[in-house]
């Protein structure tokens, strides 16, 4: 009788094979399996009966009972699957299975699921890698990002870490009085950064359009519509390199808010990067408690680098000598404002290692920032920096039709000078101004880098999910 019943189960497990199920409904993870199984005495089993599935990550034959170690997005659960209620238990590493049984403890007070019915769900046809080192290749792990989240715990918990980061950013703009908006992805001209787009071509309309390197400007068209505080959360693509701060395709979040200024806005990442720290269980070495240090651009090269950029401002002549002297080469051939960048961005940013406001900045470096209050020749903008990486960008946004015009003829005289990363002259935005935008301020914050600065990696590749990689 015994015999006959196995071999019955037997076929039973073979012909499952030749069909897998189609669902395994009423499943419940298994971290709420061990946390029901947890407060029971060491050997004892709940009369309570419950569902899992996941992925089988170890095996160990003993005798009359085999033990499986099943893993689903919530954690790892032991199944205790004995021959007199499972029959031979015909699975692999890697396989897929479900399993019905009861919430147990062993006598060593391992949380389990003494298994009932055991059901293969996917049979595993390459084998996993090594699992007790995991995927360590960088080039495996970002190539075969799948891989690497089967078999790297760290890398699952920092996936779900940004995902809980996104969520909770959506949830402190909305109960600020935020509206979540959708612009073009395809834009007929590109704007709102200095950046090469990508160019693709529309059948239909018979025109080239480009891939949005940033959403600046159509959100200010909805601010001028009356929306006053609107964000937009997603993809935006550059056709520039890739390095350990750079990804062409990546992830930014833009808000604009009517009637306020840049210094709102400093205030408002203070408070929504501290909240989602709390929120995602950030424990780090860095302080992200709001006030964050604040300190002008000039001040913050003269300190690193003693160079007065404003001392002989515009010459760019003066600017390279002045910097040589100090021990900085600049390229000669560059114009004075990518000099002055390329002394922040290669000399000051690595040394802001806790968050820090960079403001005040010349007006040759921010075509779409209005006028400083109090200081000529510059204009209200923040650029904000944590662990040496730029996390954060925001204006006071120029809402003068005319002196924005102005500004982009200056960046069409700077394209015919040979000058490659400008602003293309946008009628159409021109338009929407003249109708009359509020003063307004606005931020960009860069989701991946923020990724980067509360999971302390050093690649943008270790939190985008599918990095671009060379052929």
């Amino acid at each position: 009788m015994c015999q006959a019943r196995v071999r019955q189960a037997d076929m039973s497990r073979l012909a499952t094979v030749a069909g897998l199920p189609k669902r395994f409904p009423d499943r419940v993870e298994v971290a709420a399996v061990r946390a029901e199984a947890e407060p029971l005495e060491p050997g004892a089993e709940a009369e309570t009966k419950r569902r899992v599935a996941g992925r089988v990550m170890g095996r160990r034959d003993m005798g009359k009972i085999v033990f499986l170690d099943l893993v689903d997005r919530s954690g790892r659960l032991q199944l205790l699957c004995p021959a007199d209620r499972t029959g031979s238990v015909d699975v692999d590493l890697g396989d897929v299975v479900g399993a019905e049984g009861a919430p147990s403890k062993t006598r060593r007070g391992e949380p389990s699921l003494t298994v009932d019915e055991l059901t293969l769900l996917a049979k595993i046809r390459r084998p996993l890698p090594d699992t007790f080192h995991g995927v360590t290749d960088t080039e495996t792990r970002y190539r075969q990002r799948y891989l690497d989240l089967l078999m790297n715990e760290e890398t699952r918990a920092d996936f779900l870490v940004r995902t809980r980061m996104v969520t909770a950013i959506r949830r402190y703009l909305d109960a600020q009085g935020f509206v979540e908006v959708e612009t073009p992805v395809l834009q007929p001209r590109y704007g709102g950064a200095f950046a090469e787009p990508f160019v693709t071509h529309h059948n239909e309309l018979g025109r080239d359009l480009y891939l949005r390197i940033a959403t600046e400007l159509y959100l200010k068209r909805l601010i001028v519509g009356g929306l006053e505080r609107v964000y937009e959360l997603g993809k935006d693509f550059r056709n520039e390199g890739v390095s350990q701060k750079h990804n062409p395709e990546f992830t930014m979040l833009e808000w604009y808010e009517a009637y306020a200024d840049y210094e709102d806005a400093a205030r408002l990442l203070e408070e929504l990067v501290s909240e989602v720290a709390a929120q995602v269980g950030y424990e780090g070495d860095l302080d992200l408690t709001a006030p964050w240090r604040r300190v002008t651009l000039r001040e913050a090269i003269r300190e690193v680098t003693g160079v007065d950029i404003l001392e002989r401002r515009g010459d760019r002549d003066a600017l390279h000598v002045a910097a040589a002297g100090r021990g900085f080469e600049l390229d000669p051939d560059e114009s004075w404002p990518k000099m002055v960048d390329s002394l922040l961005s290669k000399h000051v940013e690595p040394t802001l290692e806790k968050p820090t406001f960079v403001k005040d900045y010349p007006v040759e470096l921010s075509p779409f920032a209005k006028a400083h209050r109090s200081e000529p020749g510059l204009v209200e903008r923040w650029e904000c920096f944590a662990r040496g990486i730029e996390i954060a960008n925001s204006f006071t946004e120029l809402n003068d039709p005319d002196e924005q015009r102005a500004r982009f003829e200056d960046q069409l005289r700077q394209t015919a000078a040979g000058d490659e990363e400008t602003q293309p002259f946008d009628e159409d935005f021109l338009r929407a101004l003249e109708h009359g935008m509020p003063p307004t301020g606005g931020a960009g914050l860069g989701i991946d880098r923020l990724m980067m600065v509360l999971s302390g990696r050093t690649s943008i590749r270790e939190v985008v999910l599918f990095p671009a990689m060379r052929t």
